[in-house]
């Protein structure tokens, strides 16, 4: 199974031999005077992830890059910005048949909270880098908006039924700059991890447009471009 793993959209060139997910647990056991011991259930913590990953400081034939090679230092660079800039960013994992069908992804918001770069003999001119990321949920204070109830007027009269169907094949939706197929779903669906849906949805077209910018593929929809028309399924 081949891997496509993601740091917001920075493609990294090889993918971990490896990834290693904890559901953290919050449950509570307590122990009651007549019951004995009792486990207390509650919502699980925050997710976390870690892995190592090789950054190449020289071309491989295995490695994979979506605008060229860059060397170790470029992602070296990204690693501390995503520090630095104190700001959450998408994690995800594409997990990919040798046919190039995708099986299923992982898709979470994240937060770097440590990283390691280790320079080896072993690994030659190459970088090591070991990283460990957090589930990232949004927080802060909710604002309720309460308006007075207004009745709604009862139109009387007759409908006339000219034959014509409602449509439900999905709304039309035109890419523009900046655009991401996560950030289309999230302002679609009111929920960026519907953005495969898209993808598949519109595989063609979005394969079409890649090619027709010189692209072998949009590398599973990360490539798209202004003026390419989608249906939100």
């Amino acid at each position: 199974m081949a891997y496509d793993i993601y740091m917001d959209k920075v493609l990294l060139p090889v993918a971990p031999s490896e990834i290693k997910t904890k559901i953290k647990n919050k449950n509570k056991t307590i122990e009651l005077i007549n019951e004995g011991e009792v486990n207390m259930l509650k919502s699980a913590g925050l997710t976390e992830l870690s892995f190592s990953l090789l950054l190449p400081n020289q071309k491989y034939p295995f490695a994979r890059y979506t605008e060229g090679f860059q060397n170790a230092a470029y992602y070296l660079k990204i690693f501390e910005e995503y520090k630095t800039n104190k700001k959450p960013f998408q994690f995800i994992i594409a997990r990919m048949l040798p046919t190039g069908s995708v099986l299923f992804y992982t898709n979470i918001k994240v937060s770097l909270e440590d990283y390691n770069i280790e320079d080896s003999a072993n690994e030659g001119f190459d970088i090591k880098v070991t990283l460990n990321l957090k589930q990232y949920k949004e927080y802060g204070t909710k604002t309720a908006n309460v308006s007075a109830y207004i009745r709604p007027k009862v139109m009387t009269g007759t409908i006339r039924n000219n034959g014509a169907g409602a449509n439900t094949s999905g709304t039309s939706y035109k890419i523009v700059g900046g655009d991401t197929l996560y950030n289309i779903a999230k302002k679609k669906k009111g929920d960026g991890s519907f953005w495969p849906t898209i993808y598949n949805a519109n595989k063609t077209v979005i394969e079409n447009a890649a090619k027709a910018h010189g692209r072998a593929s949009s590398s599973n929809g990360h490539w798209i471009y202004p003026g390419t028309v989608i249906i939100i399924p």
